[in-house]
């Protein structure tokens, strides 16, 4: 609110209680009253009709003392009074809101979030409507999505670009393994849910069943009945089946890693390997 609002929204209150219209009687201290006000109530607008907001019903409805409330008989009204009241509207304004895409680049966090946050300053003060509705992408976003998505890998379940997936390789090799198969031809065991622990497609299996299914861990290959459905899937006939399983069986298995040969101590204090 500005301080003529403020003046206003005074100048109506003195006509509800004496008190407020003999405190504005003194021009310093009207004017000292005003200044305090427009501090104190600055987030506040005088009125919105989105939610049915106005501050001078607000006023009146504190001099009408509902639910009980008596403090209009020992007080004139106060900056904290009409904050009370404004609490309620500001949250209904913010339920209603929903964040708009920010305009700016979105690989400037710093930005994004300073857009965002004075949208929703905006919307919480009254200056703006909340946005109910997420605008459609204009044709101009969706240059700049397009772009952003090309470097995405394909597959059902690639959701990292090639080139991160490429990086990422040496700490992945049991996955690096499988996909490198999976570009051979060789068919993969996990696009199939297992029989045996039901683990879903493109999930590694698990160790066997325990109480609620605690203390089951990954495992590095897949259970043989896992195998079979994945061949069955396949529909292979008999000649083929040894080979496509084979090579199934090839591709639950991911290289051991390499280990360092250890120093051997000879009983006797002999020399060490």
């Amino acid at each position: 609110m500005t301080p003529e609002q403020i003046a206003a929204l005074l100048a109506f209150a003195g006509t509800l209680d004496s008190r407020v219209r003999r405190a504005l009687a003194d021009p310093q201290q009207s004017a000292r009253t005003i200044s305090e006000w427009t501090a104190a109530v600055a987030d506040v607008p005088a009125t919105m009709p989105d939610v049915a907001w106005d501050a001078a019903r607000a006023t009146r409805r504190y001099y009408e003392q509902r639910g009980g409330d008596k403090s209009a008989q020992y007080r004139p009204i106060e900056p904290h009074d009409l904050l009370a009241a404004w609490g309620p509207f500001r949250t209904e304004l913010m339920n209603r809101h929903t964040d708009p895409v920010p305009n700016v680049d979105p690989d400037d966090p710093k930005a994004w979030r300073a857009e965002l946050l004075g949208t929703r300053a905006a919307v919480a003060t009254g200056h703006a409507a909340p946005s109910h509705h997420r605008p459609e992408i204009d044709p101009a976003g969706q240059k700049r999505l397009a772009a952003l998505m090309s470097g995405v890998g394909t597959g059902p379940r690639r959701y990292m670009p090639a080139h991160v997936a490429a990086e990422l390789r040496p700490f992945r090799k049991a996955r690096a393994h499988r996909e490198q198969l999976v570009a051979e031809g060789i068919p993969d065991p996990l696009g199939v849910k297992c029989p045996y622990c039901l683990a879903a497609i493109d999930e590694q299996c698990r160790s066997s069943f325990r109480n609620r299914g605690k203390g089951r861990r990954p495992l590095t290959g897949v259970h043989p009945s896992r195998v079979d459905a994945m061949v069955a899937h396949l529909g292979v006939d008999e000649q083929g089946e040894a080979e496509q399983i084979r090579l199934a069986r090839i591709m639950c298995q991911p290289p051991a890693p390499r280990r360092e040969g250890r120093a051997r101590h000879t009983s006797g204090g002999g020399e060490v390997r």
